[in-house]
This record gives C-alpha cells, sequence and structure tokens, in this order.
C-alpha cells in the first residue's frame, strides 16, 4: 500500500444504499466496456471483445469489473495501477491524466498485446481511485505479425515494451509518445483507433464518476470501496471454510513450448486450512525457451477465477476474491518467469494452470469440479497484402473448444472456457474485412469424451485465402496430451493444425507452427480440442445416446466403440419431443 494516498474519514451506509452505489459503480464498468467496443477499430476488440474495464480505489484494489471482463486481465490492471501507486504521490496526478503500460516485467503487465490504461478519477481537486482497461491489440509489433509467433523466445521479440508512461498530462496527448509507439506496431490506423476508444473509455468512466459524486461525498464513495470489497472477502472466507481441510495434489502437462521441449509440468499442491487458502507451485518446470511462460499475475488471475467459479460464482469480482489466495512459486519458473523469457502465449499456460487447480480439488468437491475442458486458447494469425485495396490486414482469432463434462450435465459444445471470454468472430466478419474464404465451420464431430455426461464438442474452421498467399502462425494446446476426464468419463479429442492441398493431400502442421505461408491453392484446417467426459460410459441413458446419434455430433462408430450400442437401438430409442439431455 502507497501511504501517499489516504482514504477519508469513514461514512456509513445501510444496506439499501451501499447495493445501490456498488451497482452504480457495475454500470459505470460495464458502460465503459460497451463504449469500448463500440469505438474499436479492430475485429479482435470490436467483435471478439478481447477487452476488460474495471473501477480501482487508491490502494490499487479493483472495486467492480465489467460483467464480460476477461479473466486473465485481472492482476495485469492492477499491475498498471500498482506502478502507478509506487512512483506518484496524489498531488503529482492531474485532472485528465492517462497512464499506460504493458511490458510484465518493467510494469506488471501480462504479454505485450494487452496495453493497459488508467485515468485518475479526481473529485474536486481529490483522487479516489481510477478508472482503468485494456485491450488485446491485434499487434503491438515485434518479429511476427499478431507479436504472437512459436519462434519468439525472449521478450524483446515479441514486440514493443512500454513501460509505465503518461501518455496524456492534463487532458492534452504525448504526441512524440504516440508516433513512436504507432511507428513500432502493423497497421498503425487501427492501433491508433483502438488506443483511442481506450481513452474514450476512460474519460467516459471518469465522467460517470464525477455524476456518480455529486450524490455520494468522497468519503462516502471510499467506505464503500472497502465495504464492497470487504464483503466479497467475507462471502470467499466463508466457502473456503466449507472445503475439507488438507493438502490436494494434482500434476497436469503442457504439450510444449514450440521450441521442441514437450510434456511440460506444472504441479499444485492446494492447501486448505480453515479459511485459508494456499497454492504452492513447488516441483513445476523451469521456464522454457519458447514463449508459453507465464507471468506472475496472470498466474495470479488464473487462481482468482477458478476459486470465484468454483466455490461462490455469483459474488462480486474483486480484490475479495484476491485477498483470499496465498501463492507460492519459484521465480524463473513456468508460472513464475523471470526476465527475459518469452510470454505471448502464456494464456495456454493460463488454462493448464486452471485446470491443475480443478483437478486437485476434484477430490474434495466432487459434486461441482468438471472434467478438463479443451485447455486451449488455439490461436490462428493470418497476415498479409489484401489484393481488394493492396493494404497490409491481420486477422487474429483464439478459438472455443469442447467443455468439460459436468457432475449433473454433460458439457458445453464449442465455447471459451474458464481465463478466456472472448467471442467467436463471425463468418461474415472474416470473409468482409479479410481477403479469406471460410470453406467449412462446425461442430467436430466425435470430440466430446465419453461418459454419463459427455464431453462438449470441439471446433472445426476450414480458410482458404482468397487470390494471394497469406502468412499463417498459430499455437495450440491439448494437441498431444488431451483433455482428461473424470470419475470414470474418458479423454476427449485433441485438437490440430493441417493444410488442405488442391489435389486432396493432407499436411499435419506443428502444434505451434512457426509462421509459414499459405497459397490460394491451399486450406488450412483449424480444429480446437474436444474436452473429457464425467462418470462411466456404462451409465449413460440410451435415451441420451439416441440424441448424440441423431444430432449428427457422435457417429455410429463412435457410440459402439465407447458405448457398445448399435445404430438400431438408438433409433428404437429416439424420441424427437424430449429435450436435450445435456441442457
Amino acid at each position: 500500500m502507497n501511504t501517499h494516498f489516504k482514504s477519508g474519514s469513514p461514512a456509513s451506509l445501510d444496506a439499501i444504499s451501499l447495493e445501490v452505489l456498488h451497482n452504480g459503480l457495475r454500470s459505470i464498468a460495464d458502460e465503459m466496456y460497451i463504449a469500448l467496443m463500440k469505438s474499436a477499430y479492430s475485429t479482435n476488440i470490436k467483435e471478439r471483445h478481447d477487452h476488460s474495464t474495471c473501477i480501482m480505489d487508491l490502494h490499487g484494489r479493483a472495486v467492480v469489473q465489467a460483467q464480460l471482463t476477461q479473466a486473465v486481465h485481472l492482476y495485469s490492471m492492477n499491475g498498471n495501477v500498482a506502478a502507478i501507486l509506487a512512483r506518484y504521490q496524489a498531488e503529482d496526478l492531474q485532472p485528465g491524466d492517462i497512464f499506460i503500460s504493458n511490458d510484465p516485467y518493467a510494469a506488471n503487465g501480462s504479454h505485450l498485446p494487452d496495453v493497459n490504461f488508467a485515468m485518475p478519477v479526481i473529485i474536486d481537486g481529490r483522487a479516489i481511485g481510477f478508472v482503468c482497461n485494456i485491450a488485446h491489440h491485434a499487434d503491438i509489433g515485434g518479429m511476427a505479425p499478431g507479436s504472437m509467433s512459436s519462434a519468439m523466445t525472449e521478450i524483446y521479440h515479441e514486440g514493443l515494451r512500454i513501460p509505465l508512461v503518461r501518455l496524456f498530462r492534463a487532458g492534452e496527448v504525448n504526441n512524440d509518445l504516440l508516433d513512436m509507439i504507432l511507428l513500432n506496431v502493423r497497421l498503425p490506423r487501427e492501433r491508433r483507433g483502438d488506443f483511442f476508444a481506450q481513452v474514450a473509455a476512460c474519460r467516459l468512466g471518469h465522467r460517470r464518476m464525477e455524476e456518480l459524486a455529486q450524490r455520494y461525498p468522497c468519503d462516502t464513495l471510499e467506505a464503500a470501496f472497502d465495504e464492497i470489497i470487504g464483503r466479497t472477502e467475507r462471502r470467499m472466507r466463508a466457502a473456503i471454510a466449507d472445503i475439507p481441510s488438507g493438502v490436494y495434489r494434482f500434476e497436469d502437462v503442457m504439450d510444449d513450448d514450440g521450441q521442441g521441449n514437450q510434456d511440460i509440468p506444472i504441479r499444485v499442491a492446494v492447501e486448505i486450512k480453515g479459511d485459508r487458502l494456499r497454492f504452492d507451485f513447488a516441483g513445476s518446470a523451469p521456464q522454457v525457451q519458447g514463449n508459453i511462460n507465464c507471468p506472475l499475475n496472470a498466474t495470479q488471475s488464473s487462481l482468482a477465477y477458478v476459486i470465484k467459479s468454483l466455490l461462490d460464482p455469483t459474488i462480486a469480482n474483486n480484490h475479495g476474491v484476491i485477498s483470499c489466495i496465498e501463492v507460492k512459486t519459484e521465480p524463473g519458473t513456468l508460472v513464475d518467469p523471470s526476465f527475459p523469457a518469452a510470454v505471448a502465449y502464456r494464456a495456454h499456460t493460463c488454462q493448464r494452470i486452471v485446470d491443475v487447480v480443478l483437478g486437485a480439488l476434484a477430490i474434495a468437491l466432487p459434486d461441482r469440479v468438471p472434467a478438463a475442458s479443451n485447455g486451449s486458447n488455439t490461436t490462428a494469425v493470418f497476415s498479409g497484402i489484401d489484393p481488394r485495396t493492396g493494404t497490409e490486414y491481420l486477422y487474429l482469432e483464439t478459438y472455443g473448444g469442447g467443455g468439460g463434462g459436468r457432475p449433473n450435465k454433460d458439457g458445453k459444445d464449442g465455447v471459451q472456457q474458464h481465463i478466456a471470454n472472448t467471442a467467436n468472430l463471425p463468418v461474415e466478419a472474416i470473409e468482409t474485412e479479410y481477403p479469406l474464404r471460410v470453406e467449412e465451420y462446425c461442430l467436430a464431430v466425435d470430440s466430446g469424451g465419453a461418459g454419463k455426461f459427455r464431453g462438449g464438442l470441439a471446433l472445426k474452421r476450414v480458410i482458404r485465402p482468397v487470390g494471394h498467399t497469406c502468412l499463417f502462425t498459430g499455437a495450440g494446446e491439448r494437441f498431444r496430451n488431451p483433455p482428461w476426464g473424470l470419475n470414470g468419463g474418458l479423454p476427449g479429442l485433441v485438437g490440430g493444425f493441417s493444410i488442405i492441398h488442391n489435389d486432396g493431400t493432407t499436411r499435419d502442421l506443428p502444434n505451434k507452427p512457426h509462421p509459414l505461408q499459405i497459397s490460394m491453392d491451399e486450406r488450412l484446417v483449424i480444429r480446437s480440442p474436444g474436452s473429457g467426459g464425467y462418470g462411466s460410459p456404462s451409465e449413460r441413458s440410451l435415451s441420451a445416446l439416441a440424441v448424440d446419434f441423431v444430432s449428427g455430433k457422435y457417429s455410429t462408430q463412435y457410440i459402439a466403440e465407447q458405448y457398445g450400442v448399435a445404430p438400431q437401438a438408438l433409433w428404437e430409442a429416439y424420441d424427437p419431443n424430449a429435450a436435450d439431455y445435456g441442457e
């Protein structure tokens, strides 16, 4: 805590007034989120919604977040404000200031494409907090389009490193700094548009906070911040106390780092003692040459996500969740790398961190923990010169996959899971904005693991460049090690990249291919991983299997092999008026 920033004297709030004020703050965060989405230039933000917003207090604690915020962004936004508080005193902040940063080592960032913006909220000359946002920029420079490639082996390869800097001072933009940033990124017009969308979201949030301050004095607002965070912490600690005390262990592996290292372990011991929760990652792999290293703040964000979603998903997402977590890591490891480790694909490792925590707690909470979901942020980046305009383009997307079978329901098909909360990019948007044709987009048949409750299905997309040769780079996880089942459920299908040539032959690509060219006579196939099933396949009802078969999600061969049921029995059991078993 920075002692330069003092809260005002406490002010009492009755429960109803506090709830009204809390909802007012959440409404501000949500409005900032929508404003950023609606005013952004890139499809990655305006269509896929890879951004987050929040309001923080003067101690750098998140008070409220937008409802659709990305879980992985929480600690990165915290880290940006922490860097401000470590450097500046209250009198150094002026109305209209906006700070930006992205670097994981110099400014507590997550990875370089995620650029943080923070604006101090100053009411009648008094700073009371910050309005913050973060957006994933489709490119931030570096050695490969999209600033994410498995060829990157140190942070310098990955793009422009931005320490904590003041982009706006008293409302005036520092054009020299902005020009320097835009000179070092691809598609500078698009980047400028996204930056100013973030600026607009900050300014909107500040205006709404000023309006709120007309109804509630600053002392009351600051007291409300404390109580909102305190309520979340009390509820979370009560939920932790309901878990049987003990130490729960699990381990899993990353497929590879794109540099030849395979089956890279992540180990966790989850210790529950009363209302205390401790995560110890002793025994996890040292940091690797490839860029799947996960900065500590992204590790912490993953842990905050998993305990909230598992223990009390309806509570407010704020610093009260973070307060309940104790994390032990070793610097220089996969989950807490040291400079200058590459971190661009850290989100894949975040997904595996979630998996190992869920695996550990499955013993303590068997009625809540699902089987492993797709466990990947399957990433594809296409770039080149648009033959229609002669200008450069860049299309980046991360794909969903199967959601793990649950203790009482089937897993969801074709969804983003866990720390990712982005939308898919519609085919219409892809084909309108980019010289690419989507020839197939579907659920991947037979990709969900068998079980009493089956795993959700993966996604498959087939893309062909139109009128040009494009550059492709990508990354996948659970392409080698399948997502596991629980309580007798079977693993789901692994994902993969491949190229189909015009003569019909197919060439499989590595899990994390280095940049390669794809001609207009070739098609790229992207298949994300499926997910694990829950419970023994022998316990699945015949009527549910009939729905699986008639829907086309599972083949007769798969059902016969995994469940031992013949096609004729499926037709006889099918009831067209029955509800889908998994919904």
